[in-house]
């Protein structure tokens, strides 16, 4: 398994400030039409900010990590057979070089950008940059999650337990098949509050701090979640499938639920799929 050092993390927190002040801030309230362009629908959107952020982060960690598999959105975009091998690679790093790419591209300051290690297929370090406030979240396997601004770092710890009744929470419901909306409409009445930012950057931010209970997700893009998983489990979170499955950072299918402890994730689980 690969170590990453103090030293290589704060490197890549460096490479990562570095893209966002030449690629994502001087773009941001200022994406002309024609900056902005669409993926697979009409509100999956890509920006000049997006390619070239995950340009120049690749650029910085091929040279750190010369063996490394590099998966970044955009390039999967280009290529969807590059995700495949993320599976079978010894060391690859994931990058999400703009994580809420629609609220960017209409002014709202929800956005990050996502870096995730993946070593023998786990995820040993992820880290999530916000470029207008300018601070991260980081984690490192076995060592905690910490908030890092310039001046000053503070551990994470999810929200405590509590009644489903009184759980607020992330729920994409557009996200999720048609055919199976009208059931989970009717189950996030069970709940205090279930809401989106279009951000997944933000929604670990809201989860892994405390500030949210849980979230559920319906997609499983890697270089989405990889990071904040590990985040929000090293700040003392549980999660899984729906299925009891271990997430896993190569995985594209199944529905990935995060909650306080595995107590909590059970109550949320039955309450989402009961009745």
């Amino acid at each position: 398994m690969r170590e990453i050092s103090d030293a290589l993390l704060s490197a890549l927190m460096e490479d990562m400030r570095a893209a966002a002040g030449a690629e994502i801030l001087p773009r941001f309230l200022g994406v002309a039409a024609e900056g902005i362009r669409t993926k697979t629908a009409p509100d999956d959107l890509v920006t000049d900010a997006d390619l070239g952020a995950e340009r120049r982060l690749g650029e910085a960690f091929s040279g750190r990590f010369p063996e490394a598999l590099l998966v970044g959105e955009e390039a999967v975009s280009a290529d969807p057979a590059l995700l495949a091998r993320l599976a079978h690679a010894d060391l690859a790093v994931l990058i999400d070089p703009v994580d809420g790419t629609w609220n960017f591209a209409h002014g709202a300051p929800l956005f990050g950008m996502i870096v995730a290690i993946v070593s023998g297929g786990e995820t040993v370090a992820g880290l999530i940059h916000y470029p207008v406030t300018g601070d991260f979240l980081a984690a490192r396997k076995g060592l905690g999650a910490w908030h890092i601004a310039r001046d000053s770092q503070t551990r994470l710890a999810v929200a405590p337990p509590s009644p489903v009744g009184e759980m607020h929470g992330f729920v994409p419901l557009h996200m999720f098949p048609a055919e199976d909306q009208p059931a989970y409409a009717r189950h996030l009445l069970r709940f205090a509050r279930t809401t989106t930012w279009r951000c997944s950057a933000y929604e670990y931010r809201a989860v892994a701090t405390g500030a949210m209970s849980f979230s559920l997700n319906a997609e499983l893009k890697p270089w989405d979640h990889a990071a904040g998983v590990l985040i929000h489990r090293e700040a003392g979170g549980y999660g899984a499938l729906l299925s009891g499955e271990a997430y896993r950072p190569s995985m594209t299918k199944g529905r990935l639920l995060l909650a306080p402890d595995a107590g909590s994730w059970e109550a949320i689980a039955q309450s989402l799929m009961e009745g």
